[in-house]
């Protein structure tokens, strides 16, 4: 487990980087977009189940920029995950800020339809974002942000919990599903989101030395 942190030149960096930029193509020309629409406006015909609309609805919630960045903080200001919390700290903004900019260039605007099931009555806080001309989506800053958060935690808990650590890997999988339930997302936002949540977290975690947390003497 603790070997999956990959180097910058290696073939799998090399085929997450093509991947994105193939993603990214694809958005600017619109080629997939037939595709994700039709797919929003199937989901759009499936809401209307309240338990489930406002069980996703909780797990979108989750997804907002400043729960993780919280958990981060918290990291930090613990002596002995202080240079975990400073990794995972650097890697939400980079990938929240790079991501927000890639929304408003990509041309690549959120659906355009209403979610017609159930609605909290909370009122989710801002996402981040910059000056921007049009409501962008690619790639999804919230499934960026949570990727990030899953590699990163998961790394850490590799080695006193080999199996238990995938685990977390739920809150990135759960947080996109209810994007795309709540018609925010689309299937190649996510996608996106996900390759490039990945990279910024291994790039980084591999400048920063995150693998030395797990060298007592060196933390």
């Amino acid at each position: 487990m603790q070997n999956w942190l990959f180097d910058i030149r290696s073939r799998t960096f090399f085929f997450l980087v093509l991947s994105f930029l193939v993603l990214g193509y694809f958005a600017v020309a619109k080629i997939v977009f037939s595709f994700d629409t039709s797919f929003e406006n199937y989901l759009q015909t499936i809401s209307g189940n309240a338990p489930v609309d406002l069980t996703m609805q909780v797990f979108s919630e989750l997804g907002w920029v400043l729960y993780p960045i919280f958990v981060s903080i918290i990291l930090f200001i613990i002596r002995k995950t202080r240079r975990l919390g400073l990794i995972l700290l650097l890697s939400l903004l980079v990938g929240s800020m790079a991501a927000a900019y890639m929304r408003c260039y990509t041309d690549y605007e959120k659906p355009d339809l209403q979610f017609l099931g159930m609605n909290l009555s909370i009122k989710s806080g801002a996402d981040l974002g910059v000056p921007c001309k049009i409501d962008g989506t690619f790639p999804a800053g919230y499934t960026v942000r949570t990727t990030i958060f899953a590699f990163i935690i998961s790394y850490a808990l590799s080695r006193r919990f080999p199996h238990g650590c995938y685990l977390i890997w739920l809150y990135p999988i759960l947080v996109s599903m209810s994007r795309l339930y709540l018609l925010q997302e689309y299937p190649t936002t996510i996608i996106a989101g996900v390759i490039f949540g990945v990279l910024v977290a291994n790039t980084v975690s591999k400048k920063l030395k995150l693998d030395v947390i797990f060298d007592r003497s060196k933390t």
